[in-house]
């Protein structure tokens, strides 16, 4: 089983939305092929930055059905298909599945707002892995879910179905993912989930990025990882005081705002405005977005 699984840098890509609020399906297709040639190995559509909370099912067909049209068979699609509904997110993946030939993996969160036990994080696992071939990137978020998938239960999850094939980690602490990597399976990928954590992510055993970050291109991101897996740290670390400023200024209000506004300002995508209960960036978020894109060179 290769490794990293589905390649080295994913892009957890914006959604561009039209004047209207409505989902512009063109452009996300586009965008996604504009990102494999700028850096990126893989896409993942309907993540978080996507702003799949907003979207209603149709809407969600129709841009995977885009993007697979766009780029199916050129590089490795993901679908956030997570929820806090174990049903439906099992009768998702399975719809997913049985219509898109052209996706290549799920990624699954921990569902949030329910507060799982570390038993209920494994059945609801468990029950997705159960229902799908497709292999699937467990997505540990602390942060947006309110409860931590701890690194023995991915370990349990893992030994037990071959096609959780991956990790994405999101709770911002080294020594868990130094953790994560003793006790999960050598077969399996550990993606770092935040674009600042990427060196010290790789020091201690992931071997990616699902990134934020690389919807305006993946130099930066990649040169870092360059540079590391070269086995030139010094330089590693070097580069990497340009790309932590950058990385930070996409969350200087609530991911994707800003880097909604980076894609339209630096890219060839308008990608329109978040939706509610999103706003558009506000001045004071926006002079910090363009100092630090002007500071990187971007602007």
């Amino acid at each position: 089983m290769q490794k990293p699984y589905f390649g080295r840098l994913m892009t957890a890509m914006i959604t561009c939305m039209n004047e209207d609020g409505s989902i512009n399906y063109d452009a996300c297709a586009a965008h996604s092929e504009w990102l494999l040639a700028n850096g990126s190995d893989a896409i993942l559509v309907e993540g978080t930055t996507g702003e799949t909370p907003t979207f209603t099912q149709e809407e969600k067909l129709a841009l995977i059905d885009a993007v697979c049209k766009r780029i199916g068979g050129k590089a490795p699609i993901i679908v956030g298909a997570g929820s806090n509904n174990t049903a439906a997110t099992v009768a998702y993946c399975k719809e997913i599945e049985a219509k898109f030939p052209d996706v290549n993996g799920l990624l699954i969160v921990g569902p949030y707002y329910n507060k799982p036990t570390q038993e209920g994080f494994y059945q609801h696992f468990a029950a997705v892995a159960k229902a799908t071939k497709l292999p699937i990137i467990v997505y540990n978020v602390p942060g947006r879910t309110g409860s931590n998938i701890m690194p023995a239960t991915i370990a349990r999850l893992a030994n037990d179905f071959e096609n959780i094939v991956a990790v994405k980690e999101a709770a911002g602490n080294v020594a868990q993912t130094a953790e994560l990597y003793r006790c999960v399976p050598d077969r399996v990928s550990i993606y770092s989930g935040d674009d600042g954590l990427i060196l010290p992510f790789m020091a201690v055993g992931a071997v990616g990025l699902i990134s934020v970050l690389s919807n305006i291109g993946g130099q930066e991101l990649n040169a870092v990882m360059d540079a590391f897996e070269a086995g030139d740290v010094k330089k590693a670390a070097e580069l990497n005081k340009i790309m932590v400023p950058l990385a930070q200024a996409m969350f200087v209000e609530s991911n994707p705002i800003p880097i909604k506004a980076a894609v339209s300002l630096v890219t060839p995508f308008e990608a329109g405005a978040p939706r509610l209960p999103l706003v558009p960036i506000s001045a004071a978020g926006e002079a910090k977005l363009d100092a630090a894109l002007k500071a990187a060179g971007r602007m």
